[in-house]
């Protein structure tokens, strides 16, 4: 099948296909995508390209998500506001025999999550300012009929001067705009799509968990569970499992802490109400100029927040590069163009006997960067050889530094192992049945591989470590590790499959051979 070009303007622009481009690393993934960083070779423009893979698309029953995904995109990119720039927008989409492609705008500083992690929680001015942009954000695409029903910190991409680009819109509906009411659901998409649970647990609203109807309103809601998560540092309702956070959204159980900004809380309680009728800005028309006259944004224009420098968070203040995902000019170098398998052999590194290449390991999981919390200036072990992801101590001495170093600077994870020396760590995915659990999973001496729920800090188990354990990569963010009773399916949704896997036979290697 041939290469297509298709966007919102194609009078204006070329026809571009998979060889118009020079693919760089992985920046993340989807459940049926891939999206590389590549390089535009005629303009030498970076773009961020979404593949979707036709094969998995049609086995997964996907192609009304893509569908609707490119047709949020196209609207949002043709009908841009000029005060409220704070999508991704698409650029235009082709396709091969095996895969639809989606070339949209390159976010450099990461997702809002990732920064919130580093800064740990923000404060009220910069919590204010992005809810600010959200808002905003949210009100314009309301305006044009779409309903996101997914957003979350990791959905806010962040651009080169840390404004936010929303993201991910493969479970938006359409609905009939305008005018409506925000709590109505208007989808044209009839009662068959309501049965589909569609959101992520710590934002979902009420009303999707009981009949399965979102509309405006349920956006509505989820901008309160993001406001109180960037001034807390962890949303509104925890629990164990998806199950115990549903009954908690459903009793509207969570609390402020005592030190709570008032104004900040006052605007929170009056997005997070079971009925959706009620929260403020359901009733507006037009916008929401209801929630846009709450103290919380007393001081705020919201017509020239695009034009402003978005404030830092304080503990980020001394740091000169918390987030930025700039490219390193040598990672397009001898590099072919398109995504053949070839080329996608060597961007992905599939073969275990391949040592990292520089931008590879630059971009590896390190103690500091994989803990948000942690500051990078003290807390980083010294790198291993080249030839090596783990670094073993190498006497008794060393290892009873970098322990004391990991009791100050991670006590939350040194207490759950154990006391044990953290050699490797990272969120994964830990996918069991139809569900997954996103855990910390912690590679220590021993050796010992344990996995905590990161959102109650609760050690949940341990993958049974021994000589016949075998992790197997299946692409760049995907891998099993067989053990004789189980075997253990994972996710790196930060796209570092290969290096858990070599990290894994590394350590066995050490103990065992």
């Amino acid at each position: 099948m041939g290469s297509e070009a298709n966007t919102n303007n194609q009078s204006t622009v070329p026809r571009k296909g998979p060889n118009d481009f020079i693919f760089g690393r992985v920046l993340g993934d989807g459940s049926f995508s891939t999206v590389y960083l590549a390089k535009d070779i005629q303009t030498g423009k970076e773009f961020a390209i979404k593949v979707c893979e036709k094969r998995h698309i049609m086995r997964e029953k996907k192609q009304q998500y893509v569908k609707r995904e490119k047709e949020v995109l196209m609207l949002l990119s043709d009908k841009i506001k000029t005060s409220a720039p704070f999508f991704v927008r698409l650029y235009c989409t082709f396709h091969d025999h095996s895969s639809l492609y989606f070339v949209l705008t390159r976010a450099t500083n990461g997702d809002l999550l990732t920064y919130l992690q580093k800064a740990e929680k923000f404060d009220e001015e910069v919590a204010q300012f992005y809810t600010a942009e959200l808002v905003h954000a949210v009100e314009h695409m309301h305006l044009l009929g779409v309903v996101h029903r997914d957003l979350k910190p990791e959905n806010i991409l962040l651009d080169t001067q840390k404004h936010i680009l929303i993201t991910d819109f493969g479970s938006a509906k359409m609905i009939p705009q305008p005018p409506f009411l925000p709590d109505a659901d208007n989808s044209s998409e009839g009662t068959a799509r309501r049965s589909s649970f569609v959101g992520t647990a710590q934002y979902v609203s009420p009303e999707i968990l009981t009949d399965k109807r979102s509309s405006p309103a349920s956006d509505l809601w989820a901008i309160g569970c993001i406001l109180y998560q960037m001034l807390i540092g962890n949303p509104p309702f925890q629990a164990r499992s998806e199950y115990a956070i549903f009954q908690k959204i459903l009793k509207l159980e969570f609390e402020y802490p005592a030190v709570f900004p008032s104004v900040a809380q006052d605007f929170i309680s009056k997005l997070l109400v079971i009925d959706s009728k009620e929260r403020l800005g359901a009733q507006d028309f037009g916008g929401y100029p209801s929630i846009k006259k709450h103290r919380f944004f007393q001081s705020i224009d919201f017509d020239t927040l695009y034009l402003k420098t978005p404030p830092c968070p304080s503990k980020c203040r001394d740091v000169v590069d918390l987030v930025s995902e700039s490219s390193d000019p040598s990672e397009f170098l001898n590099a072919e163009p398109g995504l053949s398998g070839q080329q996608l052999s060597k961007l992905l590194g599939l073969q275990l006997n391949d040592e990292p290449s520089d931008a590879s390991r630059n971009s590896a999981p390190t103690l500091s960067k994989e803990i948000p919390s942690i500051n990078s200036t003290n807390s980083v072990p010294p790198l291993p050889t080249k030839k090596s992801l783990i670094n073993f101590p190498a006497n008794e001495h060393q290892l009873q530094a970098r322990l004391i170093q990991q009791k100050e600077s991670i006590p939350q994870w040194h207490n759950l192992v154990d006391k044990k020396l953290i050699l490797k760590q990272g969120l994964i995915d830990k996918r069991k049945g139809l569900f997954s659990r996103r855990r910390m999973f912690l590679l220590t001496m021993g050796p010992n591989l344990y996995y905590v729920d990161p959102s109650n800090m609760v050690l949940k188990g341990q993958v049974p470590f021994g000589l016949t354990l075998k992790a197997e990569p299946k692409n760049f963010k995907n891998f099993h590790i067989h053990t004789p009773g189980r075997t253990y399916y994972l996710e790196d949704s930060e796209g570092f499959a290969l290096e858990w896997c070599k990290a894994l036979e590394e350590v066995r290697k050490h103990y065992y051979d």
